[in-house]
């Protein structure tokens, strides 16, 4: 990247380190990211930030896995077979590697006021999960469907044993959400493949009477597209 464009990123994004690696799950790796810039950010659970991966000004949006206000943030990146810039720079990013980043945005975050707390998605819906789910206490309750292509790709998870999960292939989650049959009165975080999510959202306001208001979605991926941001 040209030295030159470093006084306007400086403006528009947050200077980081990364500190620490490590495979997370079979296709996740999680990244530590370090620095003075990211001291006392602000973090709602389930929110993402931007990221610029690459040699050039391309941008990824990852949802924040965990963060400490001293000037932290973890992100957990997905590597795919058709791996795009993200997939790349997730794989390979480095101890030592400087990252930039944006600051946290969102609106597909925890409701903690919630009566029940549903959650509903696969892979690249379950880091923003994990970061909801670690900030409900124990008397809280969930319930939820999350699919995975194998067992392995199960991020571990605060409650994990209050969801159902099932290996993609072996049922469709919008039938899982039918099966679970949430009842209403809730929010349901739903997150995923575009039209996966919308296909679920149906079943829960159709099909079990919620309030379209309390099922909160978050298209992250569609076929053919490099994502929904």
């Amino acid at each position: 990247m040209p030295a030159l464009l470093n006084p306007v990123l400086d403006l528009l994004m947050l200077r980081g380190t990364v500190t620490e690696t490590e495979p997370i799950a079979a296709r996740m790796r999680r990244l530590r990211i370090e620095g003075d810039a990211l001291a006392g950010l602000e973090v709602r659970p389930g929110q993402q930030v931007r990221v610029l991966v690459g040699s050039g000004l391309t941008r990824r949006t990852y949802s924040v896995w965990r963060h400490e206000p001293a000037g932290a943030v973890e992100l957990c990146v997905l590597d795919h077979p058709e791996a795009g810039p993200g997939a790349r720079w997730g794989r390979t990013a480095g101890v030592g590697d400087e990252v930039r980043l944006g600051r946290p945005e969102g609106s597909f975050v925890l409701r903690a006021e919630a009566a029940h707390h549903v959650f509903v998605g696969e892979e690249t819906a379950s880091v923003a999960f994990g970061a909801m789910l670690a900030a409900l206490p124990e008397q809280a309750r969930i319930s939820g469907c999350v699919e995975t292509g194998t067992a392995a790709d199960r991020l571990p998870l605060r409650h994990a044993g209050r969801l159902n999960w099932s290996l993609r292939g072996d049922t469709s989650l919008p039938e899982a959400v039918r099966r679970l049959a949430p009842e209403p009165g809730g929010i349901a975080y739903v997150a995923g493949e575009a039209r996966t999510v919308q296909e679920v959202r149906r079943v829960l306001v159709r099909e079990a009477g919620w309030d379209r208001r309390s099922v909160l979605t978050k298209p992250f991926w569609a076929p053919g597209k490099r994502g929904m941001e």
